[in-house]
């Protein structure tokens, strides 16, 4: 097929021949260069996709950059022109044929995928260096010299034609390759290295045992939701240390994947020598220029395996087509972001997020607006010395004197309550002077000085008459007793064991009940959050209080654990 007019019009000083090639970026014709006798393959994006200036304004900024990578596994650009109609890129042609010729073909060994997969970070770390991302990596874009070095191809192109984001038509049709791409592209989200880094380590996946991670027999928009809603399967057949590496590559969340292309390459290295043994690289006939630090990686791991034995693996083949579609499939349709079609679906994890982090405030002011002392009966007491009708502070590693009238010889009962709840008590014998007072001292045990902190409700009974209840405060710093510490490691505990609810769901489990058991949870990190800061802020504990912290408490952890269940639905689809 001879090349358009337009298109031999617009580079007048190259021989413009057939067409070569094409994929969802473009087609390519084979050239030469007129002066130089330089053999050449120029690119020419689709027109459908380069209407308005913005493309070619990126398409302008792309190209200046993409001409000034220099790297062995990169396929150099040496220039590019733009028209009326058309975009063009003149890059260095090559005539080995591509990574999935061979893959479909004699197949390559794993050292020769491990190789090639070398060679491709390399380029891809060069062009991140550079601040290019490439976004269409895939065995076809990996091409071969006549002397059999692997150069990595189209850098930049998708980046230029849709800001990064897969294009697809109202009826579901992919513009491109979606069997590579990374979640957060298809998603339509910030794009960084590790978008590029999931790429190849699917290529890598599927060229150590011939297959991808996902099903990709039901559509391309499915192939896309899988890879968003749900981790990828394990590769099969594939020596542990290997495996190890390509499934970090294809994490789901990019936090979790390599941070750049060289640290996946590094490991890569590495985990192939202790695989195959010594001079694997050598055996598998693919030029590699490496890095030091990739070359250091596969020294040490000789280093610490010095007898290792050597392992041919026999050669793995392609199982399935590639579905990619040329640009002409596209044409007159209207095309469109991916994410309109893969959008998160379930209901929205906003109003239980809401809903709880109300009730998280309301927990946070609820110990606030507590008195700080509750109002009593007047007792008629004297404790050490001090009325009651206010708070007394006492020392609880110190007898007590306790003052005040009796009818007659009795029981005394010193307790104290927090809410209610009883702490601890002494019972002590009475007999009452002529005139009816008394004075008696208490020993409070020593217990009980470790188990109050801040202010507590202190009781004193006399026989069976009514309990006279007073504000205590006691001397021990509040950090220094179970009210204080203690509520605090409760406290602690109960929002670990939510938040490890949350992160079981953020991980795909699935867990229906979570919200109701987070409830229980709740309500003791409510009590025991209020406890602990009533002990601080030395406030007599009120049980309307606490069972409102309780509450606040179950509504706060069961909405975010809600809030997350939804949420990753959502993500799963």
């Amino acid at each position: 097929m001879s090349a358009p007019a337009s298109l031999t019009a617009s580079l007048p000083q190259y021989e413009v021949g057939g067409k070569i090639g094409s994929g969802g970026m473009g087609v390519v014709y084979a050239g030469v260069h007129r002066s130089l006798g330089r053999q050449v393959a120029i690119k020419v994006l689709p027109s459908d996709l380069v209407r308005d200036a913005a493309v070619n304004a990126r398409f302008d900024r792309e190209a200046r950059v993409l001409a000034s990578l220099d790297h062995p596994h990169i396929v150099p650009v040496y220039d590019y022109v733009q028209t009326g109609a058309d975009n063009l890129l003149v890059m260095e042609k090559l005539d080995g044929g591509t990574v999935y010729d061979r893959f479909r073909g004699p197949g390559l060994t794993g050292e020769q995928s491990c190789a090639i997969a070398l060679a491709m970070l390399g380029g891809l770390h060069a062009a991140h260096s550079a601040g290019v991302l490439h976004l269409d990596i895939k065995p076809k874009n990996l091409l071969f010299t006549s002397a059999g070095v692997m150069k990595v191809a189209d850098f930049g192109i998708a980046q230029v034609v849709s800001e990064g984001a897969t294009l697809v038509t109202n009826q579901g049709e992919v513009l491109g390759t979606p069997a590579y791409i990374a979640p957060e592209q298809a998603m339509g989200n910030a794009l960084t290295p590790a978008a590029d880094v999931y790429s190849a380590g699917t290529v890598l996946y599927e060229l150590l045992c011939g297959q991808l991670p996902y099903d990709r027999s039901r559509g391309a928009v499915s192939m896309m939701r899988q890879r968003i809603f749900s981790d990828p399967a394990p590769i099969p057949r594939v020596p542990g240390p290997l495996a190890a590496v390509v499934m970090r590559s294809i994490a789901r969340d990019p936090q979790h994947r390599y941070r750049d292309a060289e640290t996946f390459a590094t490991d890569l290295s590495a985990a192939a020598t202790a695989v195959f043994g010594p001079g694997w690289l050598e055996r598998s006939a693919v030029p590699v220029h490496l890095a030091p630090r990739v070359t250091g990686a596969i020294s040490q791991q000789l280093i610490r395996q010095p007898d290792a034995p050597t392992v041919v693996t026999p050669p793995v083949r392609a199982l399935t087509a590639d579905p990619a579609r040329t640009p002409s499939a596209f044409r007159g349709q209207e095309l469109r972001p991916a994410s309109e079609l893969l959008g998160p679906r379930g209901p929205s994890p906003l109003w239980p997020a809401l809903v709880a982090a109300v009730a998280l405030l309301a927990l946070v002011l609820l110990p606030l607006l507590s008195p700080a002392v509750v109002a009593h009966a007047p007792t008629g007491l004297v404790v050490n010395g001090q009325a009651t009708d206010k708070k007394v502070q006492v020392d609880l590693s110190r007898p007590i004197t306790i003052a005040g009238r009796s009818s007659g010889q009795t029981d005394l009962y010193f307790q104290l309550r927090a809410a209610g709840v009883l702490i601890g008590g002494i019972r002590k014998e009475i007999a009452p002077a002529a005139d009816g007072t008394f004075s008696t001292v208490v020993k409070p045990t020593p217990l009980l000085r470790w188990l109050a902190g801040g202010a507590v409700t202190a009781e004193v009974k006399l026989g069976t008459d009514p309990a006279m209840r007073f504000t205590l405060e006691s001397a021990t710093h509040p950090m220094a007793t179970v009210m204080g510490s203690g509520s605090l490691l409760l406290a602690l505990f109960a929002l670990a064991y939510v938040e490890a609810q949350m992160r079981a769901l953020r991980r795909g489990h699935r867990r229906p009940s979570a919200p109701f058991t987070a409830i229980p949870l709740g309500m003791l990190f409510g009590v025991a959050t209020w406890l602990f800061s009533t002990a601080i802020l030395t406030h007599e504990p009120a049980l309307p209080f606490a069972i409102g912290s309780a509450a606040a408490g179950a509504v706060a952890a069961s909405g975010f654990v809600l809030a997350t269940s939804w949420a990753a639905r959502r993500t799963r689809g």
